[in-house]
C-alpha cells in the first residue's frame, strides 16, 4: 500500500468545514469544498508519490494495467479503474438526477459522441451507480414514493395550478410519469408564478416545508415541487442510500462516503440552473415505487461491515479496529482504495504497511494477499465487486 492524494472539487453547495476537519485543516476553508475524489478518473486523478513528484493514478494505471489491476478486471472492464470513491460534503441542494443503465449509456454515448458541437448528456459509455454511506446525519431525496402520498402533498399546497398533477397522481404509479413531465414541462414564463404561489402558501408540515426552502435556493424551478415526489429521509451515521439506474435523487445536506461506478452520465431533473433534457430523463427513470431507499450494514466479520449493492464495478466495507478487535484481516479483490475516517488505522497488502491518519488514504495495486488493518480507527476499504 502507499499513501493517495485526492483532489478536493470546489462546487458552490460544498461544505466550507467538513473535509477540511476530516483531513485536520483549518476552518473553514478558504472556499466550498464539495467532494474529495480517491480514484483514477480522468477529470480529477488521485495521485501517489513516485522519486519526490506526485504521479497520476491514471497514468500508472495506462502504464501497467495488468499490474494494477490484474489480468480479470483488465478483461471486464478495461485497463481502467472501474469505481470512484469519494467524501462528499453538501451544505446546500445538488440538482435533482439519475443515471441510465449500461445499456441506455451505450447507446446514448454512440448516439452523443457524433453529434455536432459534443456530446449533450452522454460523455462517456458507461453506467453510474452510486452507494452513499452517512459519516454524519444527511439528508436527501431517494427515488418515488407512493404516489398517493404525494399527491395529498401537493394538494395541500393549495395551488390549484397544481390540480392536473394532483389528479395524475391519485391514479397510482401509472400516473407518475405524467406527473413528472407535466412539472418539467411546465411553460417557462408560468415557472416563477408557480413556484413563487408554493413559497407563499402557508402551509405547515414537513413537505411543505422541504417545498419552501427549495424555493429559496431554486426559485422557478419545476424540481421543486417533483421533489415532492421523492422519499425525503434523514441517514443516521452508518445508514446508506442505494441509487440504482433510473433513481431519481438529490443530495441535501450533510456529509458521507459515497462510491459509484466512474461515470460522468447524469440526467438532471430540476434544482439546477444546468441543462434539463426531460425527454431524455424522461426515458431514462424508472417510474416505480421504491418501497425503502435506506440500505443497512451487513456484518461480514468481527469489526467489519459492508452494504451489498447488485453489480461487480464496486463494493464497499468499513472495517473497526479497537481494544476489541485489535487486528482485522480481510480478503479482497485488489486494486483497493482505503480511507481514514476516525482515529489511526494501519493497513498492510503485503507489500508494505502504511499508517493513516482521519482523512488519510491509501491505495494498492491488485495483489492476493489479505488487507490486514491495525491500530485503532476506522477506514472505509472501496474494490471491486466479488
Amino acid at each position: 500500500m502507499e499513501l493517495l492524494y485526492g483532489p478536493i472539487r470546489d462546487y458552490a453547495w460544498g461544505s466550507r468545514s467538513a473535509i477540511a476537519e476530516l483531513q485536520g485543516r483549518p476552518v473553514p476553508s478558504a472556499g466550498p469544498e464539495a467532494e474529495l475524489w480517491l480514484g483514477a478518473h480522468p477529470g480529477g486523478p488521485a495521485t501517489v508519490d513516485r522519486d519526490g513528484d506526485r504521479v497520476s493514478l491514471t497514468d500508472l494505471l495506462v502504464a501497467e494495467p495488468d499490474g494494477w489491476l490484474g489480468d480479470r478486471l483488465v478483461a471486464r472492464f478495461g485497463p481502467r479503474l472501474p469505481f470512484l470513491l469519494k467524501v462528499l460534503a453538501a451544505d446546500a441542494p445538488l440538482s435533482l438526477q439519475a443515471h441510465p443503465d449500461a445499456g441506455q449509456a451505450r447507446a446514448g454515448y454512440a448516439v452523443d459522441a457524433a453529434r455536432t458541437g459534443g456530446p449533450r448528456n452522454y460523455v462517456d459509455p458507461y453506467h453510474k451507480p452510486e452507494l452513499l454511506v452517512a459519516l454524519t446525519s444527511f439528508d436527501a431525496l431517494c427515488g418515488f414514493r407512493d404516489p398517493v402520498v404525494s399527491a395529498a402533498a401537493l394538494a395541500g399546497l393549495g395551488v390549484p395550478a397544481l390540480e392536473p398533477v394532483v389528479a395524475a397522481l391519485r391514479t397510482g404509479p401509472a400516473g407518475l410519469r405524467t406527473a413528472v413531465k407535466t412539472l418539467l414541462s411546465w411553460p417557462d414564463a408560468d415557472r416563477v408564478g408557480l413556484v413563487d404561489a408554493v413559497r407563499a402558501a402557508g402551509v405547515a408540515g414537513p413537505d411543505a416545508e422541504l417545498a419552501r426552502a427549495l424555493a429559496v435556493s431554486y426559485p422557478g424551478d419545476p424540481g421543486v415541487l417533483v421533489a415532492l415526489l421523492l422519499h425525503h429521509v434523514r441517514l443516521a451515521p452508518g445508514e446508506a442510500i442505494w441509487m440504482p439506474a433510473g433513481n431519481l435523487h438529490a443530495y441535501l445536506r450533510g456529509t458521507g462516503v459515497e462510491i459509484m461506478a466512474a461515470s460522468d452520465n447524469v440526467l438532471r431533473g430540476g434544482l439546477t440552473p444546468k441543462h434539463v433534457d426531460v425527454d431524455e430523463l424522461l426515458r431514462v427513470l424508472r417510474f416505480e415505487v421504491l418501497v425503502d431507499p435506506v440500505v443497512a450494514a451487513r456484518p461480514v466479520a468481527p469489526g467489519v461491515r459492508c452494504w451489498p449493492v447488485p453489480v461487480d464495478d464496486f463494493a464497499l466495507h468499513r472495517v473497526t479496529v479497537d481494544a476489541t478487535v485489535p487486528v482485522v484481516r480481510l480478503s479482497l479483490p485488489g486494486p483497493r482504495v482505503v480511507l481514514c475516517t476516525g482515529g489511526r488505522v494501519s493497513v498492510d497488502d503485503g507489500t508494505g504497511l502504511v499508517p493513516l491518519d482521519r482523512g488519510q488514504a491509501a491505495v494498492g495495486a491488485a495483489v492476493v494477499a489479505p488487507l490486514t488493518f491495525s491500530g485503532a480507527g476506522e477506514a472505509f476499504v472501496a474494490t471491486v465487486g466479488a
